[in-house]
This record gives structure tokens, C-alpha cells and sequence, in this order.
């Protein structure tokens, strides 16, 4: 079964849909950029209204190394990259197309500090000291769990980590559940609400 448009960015491209790429214009934290997408990833016709929301509302990203959970055609990654071009920006997802986009989109861009990986093929040692998400919802409840159980322990001590998520889709319940399970050392608060989406920070002491 070919998974819902808005979980594609986390799941493995569907051989049966067929590409169609295509060039498209969105403006991230400022800087307009052209980017390439195509069928079979998240959101492909434009910058997603989630996505658009975290980028309203995250201050610049802090420290070297930076992370994007479910990078999609890669808005999140070009724009932790443009933040500072000096910095290591790691983009994950499973889908195979969107980890090839998100690359071509950063190498066209001149953002040479971009790596794109599977999750199983990213290196172990690994900590990041920004993370920025829209997490892909519409997988369920104990798949999400799953994903940010993975990731967000990655977040190295000083760090925060940006998700947005809609709020009729679990936005609350997500902020309830992360400050339920993360361990003691991390604190979860609610920095704003864009236009129905909730934007959860994650910090860690």
C-alpha cells in the first residue's frame, strides 16, 4: 500500500511512482532558493505550511552540528546550511529519492557542509546541537515514538531540537509523551503556535 502524501517523507520511495521532477521556488528564513523536487517525496509542489511554521519561529540554529529528521526534498537542511555554511548538517530519510534530492539541492546551492543518510548509516558517535523536525505524523502514534526515541537522545548536552506538529493531528499529546519519556536531563516546553501547528522545543541540560 502506497503510504498518504503528507508520511511520504519517512517512508521508502514507491518504485511504482513514477518521477516527475520538477523545479520549484520557495523562500526559507529569507533567502528565496530553487530547488528540485519530485513525485514520491513530502510535499513536492511547495514549501510545506508546517515546515514554513518551524522556519517562522526557530531562532538561528546554535552550536557546529545539525540534524533534519525526514529530510523531504530538503527545506529544513538548505536552511540549517544557509544559517551557517560552516557547520556539519546531517539530513535522514528513509526514502531513497528524497536523500538524493535533498544532496542535489545542497551541492546546487553551494552548501558544502550537507551529508545525507539512511538512519541505519548514520555514524554512531554522531550528536547534534541543533535539531529541526516536522516529524512525520501520519505514520502513527508508536512509529513517531519510535522515530524521535532514536533521535532526539542524540541531541548533545547545551542542544535543542525544533518539531513542529499540527495541532489536530497530536500536538499536545506529542509535548505530553516527550516530557513523560525523554530522561531527566531533557526539558520539553511549548515555544509558540503558527497558524494551528505548535512548535515543541526539546532542550538539553
Amino acid at each position: 500500500m502506497t503510504p498518504e502524501p503528507a508520511a511520504q517523507h519517512y517512508f521508502v520511495s514507491d518504485p511504482a511512482v513514477a518521477q516527475k521532477p520538477r523545479r520549484i521556488t520557495a523562500e526559507l528564513r529569507g533567502r528565496t532558493v530553487e530547488v528540485g523536487t519530485d513525485a514520491g517525496v513530502f510535499s513536492p509542489g511547495a514549501l510545506d505550511k508546517g515546515t514554513a511554521a518551524l522556519l517562522r519561529n526557530v531562532p538561528d540554529p546554535q552550536g557546529r552540528s545539525f540534524l533534519d529528521i525526514g529530510c523531504g526534498w530538503g527545506p529544513l537542511t538548505i536552511a540549517l546550511a544557509q544559517a551557517d555554511p560552516e557547520a556539519s548538517v546531517t539530513a535522514v530519510d528513509v526514502n531513497e529519492r528524497s536523500l538524493a534530492l535533498t544532496a542535489a539541492n545542497a551541492q546546487g546551492l553551494g552548501l558544502t557542509g550537507v551529508q545525507t543518510f539512511l538512519p541505519e548509516d548514520v555514524p554512531a558517535e554522531l550528536t547534534f546541537d541543533t535539531i529541526w523536525s516536522n516529524p512525520p505524523i501520519r505514520v502513527g502514534k508508536d512509529a513517531l515514538h519510535q522515530i524521535l526515541s532514536q533521535w532526539l537522545p542524540r541531541l548533545a548536552p547545551g542542544g535543542t531540537a525544533w518539531l513542529v506538529v499540527q495541532k489536530n493531528l497530536g500536538g499536545d499529546t506529542l509535548q505530553r509523551w516527550l516530557r513523560e519519556t525523554l530522561p531527566e536531563d531533557f526539558h520539553v516546553r511549548r515555544a509558540a503556535t503558527d497558524k494551528g501547528f505548535r512548535i515543541i522545543a526539546v532542550e538539553r541540560d
